[in-house]
């Protein structure tokens, strides 16, 4: 009963082997290297995605909590009140 079990597992390793080295050769190759780059630029895009909402999401909640109105522009800067006229002089 030993040899058989042996050879089984042994054919098992040899198709996992040979399994790994072609997903390791077809990963070198130009349409793999390409659809790498492409997964790494889809998964940075989505992590900016989810920065950029959280960015939103914390700003809307401490402007509530300071009682802030929303900003009306697109730079995401609180607006300004007073006159921003920096060429007149103070004195």
């Amino acid at each position: 009963m030993g040899r058989p079990l042996w050879f089984v597992a042994g054919a098992g390793v040899g198709v996992y082997a040979a399994a790994r080295a072609r997903r390791a050769a077809e990963s070198l190759t130009a349409d793999g290297l390409r659809d790498r780059l492409r997964g790494w630029q889809v998964g940075a895009r989505m992590f900016a995605d989810e920065v950029h909402q959280g960015r939103t999401e914390r700003e809307t909640e401490l402007r509530e909590q300071l009682g802030l109105r929303p900003t009306s522009d697109s730079t995401g800067l609180p607006e300004l009140t007073g006159s921003t006229d920096t060429t007149k002089d103070p004195h």
